[in-house]
């Protein structure tokens, strides 16, 4: 049973950080591309970070120099590392992947920026 759990959001003040976890079951993470998306309050959806099964990545240019996506292969977990953040990049986070012809998401992380 393919499973995907979102963790590490938070309260934090604008230029702190925190780091999202999204713990991977049911497969094996390495082997797909991996994404951070997110929904604002306003109910906009932004695909925030991707992974690919070769360790590229890539970053909307929202949160380019700020925000670092990983993976911990033995864990099957992949992370986001959030750093300088803003009062915009307040949102629900949430991970997803694709395979077999099905998207798969996980529950998300709230995240609130604010002092």
């Amino acid at each position: 049973d393919v499973q995907l759990q979102a963790s590490g959001g938070g309260l934090v003040q604008p230029g702190g950080s925190l780091r999202l976890s999204c713990a991977a079951s049911g497969f094996t993470a390495s082997s797909y591309h991996m994404n951070w998306v997110r929904q604002t309050p306003g109910n906009e959806r932004e695909l925030v970070a991707t992974i690919t099964r070769r360790n590229s990545t890539d970053y909307a240019d929202s949160v380019k120099g700020r925000f670092t996506i990983s993976r911990d292969d033995a864990k099957n977990t992949m992370y986001l590392q959030m750093t300088s953040l803003r009062p915009d990049d307040t949102a629900v986070y949430s991970c997803s992947t694709y395979f077999g012809g099905t998207s798969y998401w996980g529950q998300g992380t709230k995240v609130t920026v604010s002092s």
